[in-house]
């Protein structure tokens, strides 16, 4: 068993998002230990690429200030490193195709094992063009985790078969965000997974809130939410608030929805 399928063991697992570099890196710092003191099971980090394809406006800007603060793929990896002694919990980076094989995917992965990082999600990268990427994962103990999308259709038994860590089930269409309701659809989706993979499923994209994430939380094993982590930020910054205080809370009560 992974790293990550153990994370989902004992408990409906909370995996919050947070952009790397945003606002800074010692912020970001302060903040993935936040969310680890308040109860993550898992911490997802966002490695901001210049062409996002689905990420919403929030994150966009949180990845923007990023960039804009010069930080390069190499920062991020040597600051993971630097806190890996910290971190007791997998970690998992979200970026896109193109950032690991511009780096070059063997010393990408490479760095990422060192760095202690349990699994990697490429948001643009469909099945099909996969196993270049995962199978350099795979000989690193990476779990390549799978996104299962409501219009994967009569594709969802494929993608599940294949998956490792856990799958990453998008809850609606279009791209990242805080939405006011979710896909009602999605029990007749994690059926058709559990008849083929006993890999926990994680349902993401769209919950900003503990009431939501606890009716994911019912039919789901794990509950993912960013967008509503960032905007947290962002009016905490605003009202001059200590962000890794917000964060905690913000991840604590989230924590809290899904276990209840």
């Amino acid at each position: 068993m992974s790293a990550l399928s153990k994370a989902f063991a004992s408990d409906k697992a909370f995996i919050p998002f947070l952009t790397l570099g945003f606002p800074d890196l010692e912020t970001t710092k302060q903040n993935i230990l936040a969310a680890q003191k308040a109860g993550a099971n898992v911490i997802e980090l966002g490695i901001p690429f210049s062409d996002p394809t689905a990420e919403g406006p929030i994150i966009q800007q949180a990845s923007l200030i990023s960039l804009n603060n010069g930080y390069t793929t190499k920062d991020f990896l040597n600051f993971v490193s630097s806190i890996k002694d910290e971190i007791h919990v997998p970690l998992v980076f979200m970026t896109y195709s193109n950032v690991v094989f511009s780096y070059g995917i063997e010393q990408f992965m490479k760095e990422a094992s060192q760095s202690k990082i349990s699994g990697i999600i490429l948001a643009d990268l469909s099945f099909e063009e996969r196993e270049e990427f995962e199978s350099v994962a795979k000989s690193y103990q990476i779990d390549m985790i799978s996104m299962i999308a409501p219009t994967s259709q009569n594709r969802i038994a494929k993608i599940a078969k294949q998956a490792s860590g856990f799958i990453y089930l998008v809850s609606s269409l279009g791209v990242t965000g805080m939405r006011s309701s979710l896909n009602q659809s999605l029990e007749g989706i994690i059926e058709q997974i559990r008849k083929v993979s006993d890999v926990p499923i994680a349902v993401g994209f769209g919950i900003s809130n503990p009431e939501q994430a606890s009716q994911m939380a019912q039919i789901a094993d794990g509950v993912i939410c960013g967008s509503a982590i960032i905007k947290n930020i962002f009016e905490s910054q605003k009202d001059n608030l200590p962000v890794p205080d917000q964060v905690y809370s913000f991840v604590y009560d989230m924590k809290q929805a899904v276990s209840c």
